[in-house]
């Protein structure tokens, strides 16, 4: 299963591009080569469906071969009897294959269908990609290449001792062709999505060109975004979780363009699960998390269409009006940064009314925000030192950490920095950073807080405060000089905190143990994507769609515990990367790992992670893990936090002795206080709408008085409620509302003032006809709430404000009857 979005935008236009095929191959390592690879692709291709081949006529057949690959030729002559006329050699670009990089290359054989003169020009593959549609590719893996950029611009180092081959074969492709239909969009597992798009657009799919191209892009994203979210991917800001967002969200514009603004992913999704089910079955148990997850994404996105395609609208109009050819950038950075309007769909948007957009000004922007925050994190916790004040330092080689084996290290002081620069000397009362040859302290990463402790040595003694590593390969310690004097080449000892290194060692451990929980109960795709541990408190980030209700948390919790008292062993070992994936271990996805990573084990295989941090030796001496939290992070992401060790247990403490105060404070057992809780609640809530109703019906009282000592202003009726305090704004609607309803018919102005919580509010209600006279509530909130030193705002009909200087209503009131 494969999604390719490198030609996103060609969706819908073409007959052959789509963003989700099923590839198929056959493949030889150091065996076959050459000759019979070509033989099998032609007997496949070319035997009769009875004989278990797909039946094509070799006479729509055409290959093309790289341009100095005689051999092929010979054997495409030899093999399959195909004229001269029909096999066109072409150049690297086309026909010669590596990965990009260093590595096993070689020239390809690529065999194409001929549709016919109605699709297109005669003269092959070389002069109409639409008529002839590439089905297959050999590649003939002979040679090793070097570096170099380009499909061309590299040297060939010589050949491989071994020959390999490598072949692909679309089943989309060879799927509308043997089905006889005009284009992958209209094959069996595509179509039942295209024909319901266009029946909940009220559109007749053939009649209109524009049409076509946004059905048969709902038809392919539905497609891919199923497969997607069924393997595992969320959607995200980045990586190919940024994959899934974006073809879904251009699903859900592209059905605004066809005319519905309504929600549909619940049928979309639901029909292409049923078109592809039955080659993929384990869809139907996925499919709840499937629809879920599209349906969170399709809610999210109609929202952020609502706020920003108004503001886009704006400046499309604006770039128009004074006549430039280009959306700027900064506007587009503002969508993207106030409104979460992706770039992509900003693009799209402005090309179709024949704007451009500079993409390299708008990346430049979004990297000066990833600066900035980068500095910004940098600057909290190096008190914004320059990093270039480590140079020196790290030229010296790499800070050797000692902490897996040893909580006290010797050391040697290679540098202390004070206020960003460096310094030879510091001392008592001075807080500096130490930077040291080697050290037993862990500096901040991979989630895991920094150690505590302290370094010492003849005639000094400094605690530490922080550990960072402000450039790869370099410990920083924050540390405060407790007594003595520090110098530059002074022999030091690191001496960790063993209590704080126990803690430290006991949260990180529950991490990984409530990770491979959450995966035994919520399934495979609930992975990690950020966590901090500290000693007695951990918090795990997660891809997930929805809250987790009580009884699954409770669930996570006893598998955790459970792992826990298993006593199950903990180990470390540094292996290769390709070796560590083999072996099982998750990796966060779009993290850069050296290529000796170091992977942590409990259990055996239940939990395997890539992870650089201090751990217990066994699961028991975790001690507890007690769920106190879990919320949402963001947009198919989900928080889970959690008390660690003896942290654990006094906050089962606290809540013990809570319970116990609350079942004494009602003379209750324990067992009866959530009933008769609940019960007062309910009571509670009866009352308050009780006393509600009461004061509202007080307040309904004070309007015919207020009404009948309105003034003119103006030629306008102002009628002024000053009613105290409430308990509720919404008061101030209610009455304001209730005072225009009987002055309806006259050029009127409600002005109503109170105060909650000891701060004043302002509401106003205009009638039509003083509306008519240019009277707008909304401005003489905003007027009368910065008199009150807040803020406020609202429609013409109604608006309301507030502030935080009780003295000043009566000089707000004034304001406003000045302002009319």
């Amino acid at each position: 299963k494969c999604v390719r979005t490198l030609d996103i935008e060609e969706v819908g236009k073409t007959t052959r591009h789509g963003t989700f095929f099923q590839m198929n191959g056959n493949f030889s390592f150091g065996d076959y080569f050459k000759k019979e690879a070509i033989a099998y692709a032609w007997e496949f291709l070319t035997s009769s469906q009875n004989q278990g081949g797909l039946g094509f006529d070799p006479q729509d057949l055409w290959v093309t071969v790289y341009k100095d690959d005689e051999e092929s030729i010979g054997i495409w002559r030899e093999v399959a009897d195909i004229p001269l006329a029909r096999i066109q050699k072409r150049g690297m670009a086309d026909n010669f294959w590596s990965t990009g990089q260093p590595g096993p290359s070689g020239p390809c054989s690529e065999i194409y269908f001929d549709r016919g003169p109605a699709y297109g020009r005669e003269g092959g593959p070389e002069e109409d990609e639409d008529r002839y549609i590439e089905i297959w590719n050999l590649v003939f893996m002979q040679y090793e290449r070097g570096p170099g950029g380009g499909k061309e611009d590299y040297p060939i180092l010589g050949e491989l001792p071994k020959k390999n081959i490598d072949t692909g074969m679309g089943l989309e492709r060879v799927a509308f062709l043997m089905q006889g239909v005009e284009n992958l969009y209209e094959i069996d597992e595509v179509r039942p999505v295209l024909d319901l798009a266009a029946n909940l657009a009220g559109k007749t799919y053939g009649a209109s060109v524009e049409d076509d191209v946004r059905l048969r892009v709902v038809a392919d994203h539905v497609r891919s975004a199923l497969m997607l979210i069924g393997d595992g991917v969320t959607p995200a800001n980045d990586g190919r979780g940024y994959v899934l967002r974006r073809l879904l969200r251009r699903v859900v514009r592209s059905m605004r363009l066809l005319g519905v603004e309504a929600p549909t992913f619940t049928e979309l999704f639901t029909a292409s699960k049923n078109a592809m089910v039955e080659s993929y079955p384990e869809l139907q148990g996925e499919f709840d998390r499937i629809i879920r997850t599209a349906v969170a994404e399709e809610e999210s996105f109609l929202r952020t269409l609502t706020s920003g395609s108004v503001a886009l609208d704006d400046a499309l109009q604006a770039t128009k009006q004074v006549g430039a050819s280009q959306l700027s950038a900064e506007t587009a950075f503002l969508l993207h940064d106030t409104y979460g309007f992706p770039i992509d769909l900003t693009l799209e948007i402005a090309e179709e009314q024949g704007l451009g957009l500079d993409r390299d000004a708008f990346k430049a922007l979004m990297q000066e925000q990833k600066d900035r925050a980068k500095a910004d994190a940098r600057e909290k916790k190096l008190g914004g030192t320059d990093l270039s004040v480590y140079s020196e330092f790290r030229a010296l080689g790499e800070t050797k950490f000692t902490g897996y084996d040893e909580l006290e290290s010797d050391a040697k002081v290679l540098g202390l920095i004070s206020n960003g620069s460096s310094i030879r000397t510091a001392k008592q009362g001075d807080i500096i950073e130490v930077l040291l040859d080697q050290t037993s302290m862990y500096a901040e990463s991979g989630g895991q807080d920094s150690d505590a402790g302290f370094i010492h040595g003849d005639g000094f003694s400094l605690e530490v405060l922080d550990v960072q590593k402000p450039v790869k390969g370099l410990v920083s310690h924050k540390a405060l000089v407790r007594s003595g004097e520090i110098a530059v080449g002074s022999k030091a000892v690191t001496a960790v905190d063993h209590e704080w290194r126990l803690g430290a060692c006991q949260a990180h451990s529950a991490t990984h143990v409530v990770h491979a929980a959450l995966r035994q109960v919520l399934g495979p795709t609930a992975l990690q994507s950020g966590s901090y541990n500290k000693p007695g408190y951990m918090r795990l980030d997660f891809s997930w769609q929805q809250a987790l209700s009580n009884s699954t948390k409770a669930e996570i919790e006893e598998v955790s515990n459970l792992a826990i008292r298993g006593d199950l062993a903990v180990s470390a070992q540094f292996m290769s990367l390709p070796d560590a994936r083999e072996w099982g271990a998750v990796a966060l996805f779009g993290e850069t790992y050296d290529e000796s990573v170091r992977v942590v084990q409990i259990g055996g295989p239940w939990s395997r992670e890539l992870c650089g941090g201090t751990h217990v030796s066994r699961s028991s001496q975790i001690g507890l893990v007690s769920i106190i939290g879990e919320a949402s992070v963001g947009s198919g992401s989900r928080r889970l936090e959690a008390f660690v060790g003896i942290e654990a247990i006094r906050a089962l403490n606290a809540e013990r002795a809570l319970v116990a105060r609350i079942s004494e404070g009602l003379k209750l057992p324990k067992e009866q206080l959530e009933e008769r809780i609940f019960a007062n609640v309910e009571e509670l809530k009866v009352a308050q709408k009780r006393l509600a109703s009461m004061q509202s019906a007080n307040l309904a009282e004070l309007v015919p008085a207020a009404i009948a000592n309105g003034i003119n202003v103006n030629g306008t009726l102002v009628v002024e409620l000053q009613i105290g305090e409430v308990s509720d704004s919404n008061d101030l609607r209610t009455l304001a509302f209730n005072a225009r309803e009987r002055v309806s018919s006259e050029n009127a102005l409600i002005i109503v003032s109170a105060t909650l919580a000891e701060k004043p509010l302002i509401g106003v209600a205009t009638t039509e006809a003083s509306r008519n006279a240019g009277i707008k509530a909304g401005s003489l909130v905003r007027l009368a709430a910065a008199i009150l030193g807040g803020g406020g705002g609202g429609k013409d009909d109604f608006a309301q404000g507030g502030g935080t200087d009780i003295s000043k209503i009566g000089e707000a009131l004034d304001a406003i009857k000045a302002a009319i």
